[in-house]
């Protein structure tokens, strides 16, 4: 249709009366044309006014028109009037606004992914998924997590409530599709779930009044990774609309995301379950004053990720009061992981050789042969100390199997070496090694140690490295201190010397003769025992 400045319609085509009902020639437009249209042509018309560039000028115009969308485009001709032509746009609309639906449900499902991935605590995964569910997709949010038996855990939550979470007792069956779900069927659509069904332990506190305050349910699996990871139940409200096929379909995404998260958090909670209990054993031990004999160890890993490595130290009591107390410290090949394995079993065969710890070359003797038949290809070094109390002095065995030898610290500042060496262990068929005897007087220690802290690299230009005398120097300086003071001592001045450079793993083992100690006997005669 063509429409002049003073609008009044020029001429128009038969689908535009069709379309407009009252249009024809030398009416105004206002009479038959929505208010938008006849807006947007005054409006044109006072754009030519002011702007001769028809650049300018050709702007669309949209608006409703009865029950469809239309946009109108203009077009100029002469003598000042505007030609309009008219274009239903409403599938395009459609199109359109599933597409912005589409975008803003990707957006969304991007913002729960990452919501989701941020924790990989069980519990906040299954808080947060109630949380966003009960938000975003429905009234309410039940979800069903994995477990053995028919104890569950569950997590409610409503809009804009509180979340709770505990251990039930779950009977699947009670509610249709939950049994397929926890299996990992596909879900079972919402029309063939009667809400009435919904058993009350699904149903959040503040939902209402139970089962008939439902209008709709949905129950959709979450999958995971191998397993299934649960189950979702979205509740609606009666007075709400029930759930439509895509927003069911949406669900399925939303749980697809959650699966995988509940199912990452679940894998790193049992990995870090396994790797504590393993840690137990690996871990070196927690040392204290053992049959009136003071012991204090250290253990640094190369790296400060690590917790474990290739050094390690024990010390096992002796079940007879007049036995020798048996100390181990070792250094295994290598670092990191596959270096703790080993260190694991050489620990475990040196508990099992306990009985034969009085002579120490036959334990290093029946350890090589353990080693030697492996599979590993890794050696070790250890140095083992037998102690034992006689009146207020330490009695001292000490064998060093390709391990520094020991150092002895007197109370007046020497330090000593011990007279003991010996092949490693694990890399030849025979095994040579010498023992030697040493006495501590009162306040004198025996370190045993890792050359971690002697090839320690380091100093101010980080090349240098640490080396025994300067060791020897740092213990001369803690002469007469605790077993444990000493320890720290040497660790922390070790650790300063390497700064923030590579390092070894690092091993220290005191043995030092208390000070106090003293033999008491409860009625005079007997044995007694050493205490503090």
């Amino acid at each position: 249709m063509t429409v002049d400045a003073a609008g009044l319609v020029v001429s128009c085509s038969d689908s535009a009366t069709t379309l407009l009902v009252g249009l024809r020639p030398g009416v105004p437009l206002a009479d038959s044309a929505p208010g938008w249209l006849t807006d947007a042509h005054m409006a044109m018309i006072a754009c030519l006014s002011a702007t001769p560039e028809e650049g300018d000028l050709l702007k669309a115009a949209r608006g409703p028109l009865g029950e469809r969308s239309v946009r109108a485009f203009p077009g100029l001709v002469g003598g000042g009037s505007v030609r309009w032509w008219l274009v239903d746009d409403g599938d395009l609309c459609f199109v359109q606004a599933e597409l912005d639906g589409e975008r803003a449900r990707v957006r969304l499902l991007q913002g729960i992914s990452s919501e989701l991935l941020s924790s990989l605590n069980i519990e906040r995964c299954m808080e947060v998924t109630a949380q966003m569910a009960a938000q975003y997709l429905a009234d309410a949010a039940v979800i069903v997590g994995v477990g053995s038996g028919r104890i569950l855990p569950v997590t409610w939550a409503t809009t804009g409530g509180p979340v709770r979470q505990r251990q039930i007792a779950v009977d699947a069956q009670q509610l249709p599709g939950l049994a397929e779900a926890l299996a990992g069927f596909p879900p079972v659509p919402s029309r063939w779930i009667d809400p009435r069904l919904v058993p009350s332990w699904a149903i959040p506190e503040e939902f209402g009044d139970g089962p008939s305050r439902i209008g709709s349910v949905v129950v959709v699996p979450l999958p995971g990774h191998g397993l299934p990871a649960g189950a979702i139940v979205l509740l609606r409200r009666s007075e709400e609309a029930a759930f439509t096929p895509a927003e069911e379909t949406f669900a399925r995404l939303f749980a697809a995301r959650a699966g995988a998260a509940l199912s990452a958090a679940r894998i790193y909670a049992e990995q870090s379950h396994i790797t504590e209990v393993l840690m137990r054993d690996l871990l070196p031990p927690q040392l204290e004053r053992v049959g009136g004999i003071d012991f204090s160890g250290r253990y640094k890993a190369s790296t400060s990720t690590d917790r474990i490595g290739g050094d390690f130290y024990d010390v096992h009591p002796c079940d007879r009061e007049d036995g020798e107390i048996f100390a181990v410290l070792g250094d295994v090949s290598g670092k990191g992981l596959e270096a703790a394995v080993l260190t694991g079993k050489i620990r475990n065969t040196l508990a099992a050789l306990l009985p034969f710890a009085a002579d120490h070359e036959r334990v290093l003797t029946l350890l090589n042969s353990a080693l030697m038949s492996s599979h590993h290809t890794r050696f070790a070094t250890m140095a083992l100390a037998s102690a034992s109390r006689v009146g207020s002095q330490v009695r001292l065995r000490l064998t060093s199997a390709g391990h520094p030898a020991p150092l002895i610290v007197r109370t007046d500042g020497r330090v000593e070496k011990a007279d003991t060496s010996g092949t490693l262990i694990g890399a030849l068929p025979d095994v040579r090694a010498s023992t030697a005897t040493v006495e501590l007087e009162p306040g004198d220690t025996c370190l045993l140690y890792s050359d971690g802290i002697t090839e320690a690299h380091g100093g101010p230009l980080g090349d240098r490295m640490f080396g025994e005398q300067r060791l020897q120097d740092v213990l001369a300086g803690c002469a007469g201190l605790p077993a444990q003071a000493l320890t720290e001592r040497v660790q922390m001045v070790a650790t300063e010397w390497v700064g923030r450079g590579p390092k070894d793993d690092m091993a220290l083992l005191a043995i030092t003769a208390p000070r106090s100690a003293h033999l008491t006997a409860v009625d005079g005669h007997t044995r007694g025992r050493f205490t503090a």
